[in-house]
């Protein structure tokens, strides 16, 4: 019967090398999955940055606010910072949803070069706003030109409408997928997560997690000490390993 046993030892022994053997090869293709998604070394401008917001009646507070006082907040944490702005089609005050009263610093005929272009959600952007040509003019110009751009919530049906999302992966407000993949249905959506980085694209949830796409970019452009004494300053303890996320080829 000994010789049983010693085959027994045997195909317990191969078993066990080939169940370590799957484990490093997939503990090696998860080692790869998170390589490929760390944070390359950060862009570190030589200038000041142009962002601008472009904030038109009906703006969400959240998706406008969220992301101005992260980005303002960079001239306090590194040199050169960012210079943030809200631009519309004119000066006229604007009114956001919640009915806070704003007057733009710039309209479409003399804002200065913008070299990332923030677009925050507003009340119509799945309907009549897709329709206004000035608008969706103006974003596309922009956004070509710009180094980076981003959407939050609602903000990416402008951004798809103006062409800049094609060929890229994105997101937008949870319950708005569905319209968003219906209006758009070239695009690949991705849901549950905080936002998506593809090229120069970031397209955020928005609401409150409107901050995360902010703080990402503050890290992608400054680094993760820049980004983690913004978010400090805000009481937020960023760790962007904590978010959903997903980062193609930024």
């Amino acid at each position: 019967m000994r010789p049983f046993y010693s085959y027994l030892s045997i195909l317990f022994l191969l078993f066990a090398c080939s169940v370590e053997k799957n484990q490093q090869n997939t503990e090696m293709d998860q080692a790869s999955i998170v390589s490929n998604n760390e944070m390359p070394a950060p862009i570190l401008p030589n200038k000041v940055l142009n962002v601008g917001f472009l904030a038109i009646n009906g703006v969400y507070n959240s998706e406008l606010m969220a992301p101005f006082d992260i980005l303002q907040h960079s001239i306090f944490h590194t040199d050169p910072g960012m210079r943030t702005f809200i631009v519309s089609p004119t000066t006229e005050p604007i009114t956001t949803f919640e009915k806070i009263n704003i007057i733009p610093d710039y309209d479409f005929s003399n804002v200065p070069d913008i070299d990332v272009l923030i677009v925050p959600s507003a009340e119509h952007n799945m309907d009549s706003d897709l329709e206004d040509e000035a608008l969706i003019n103006f974003i596309k110009k922009t956004g070509e030109e710009a180094d980076f751009i981003m959407s939050l919530c609602d903000g990416a049906f402008m951004l798809a409408q103006a062409g800049l999302l094609d060929g890229l992966e994105c997101t937008t407000f949870p319950s708005d997928i569905a319209k968003f993949k219906e209006t758009f249905p070239q695009l690949t959506v991705h849901e549950n997560v905080s936002f998506v980085h593809d090229g120069k694209a970031i397209t955020s949830a928005g609401g409150a997690i409107s901050y995360d796409a902010a703080l990402y970019l503050a890290e992608l452009l400054y680094g993760k000490k820049v980004a983690e004494g913004i978010g400090k300053g805000l009481v937020i303890d960023w760790d962007l390993n904590k978010i959903k996320h997903i980062r193609k080829n930024g």
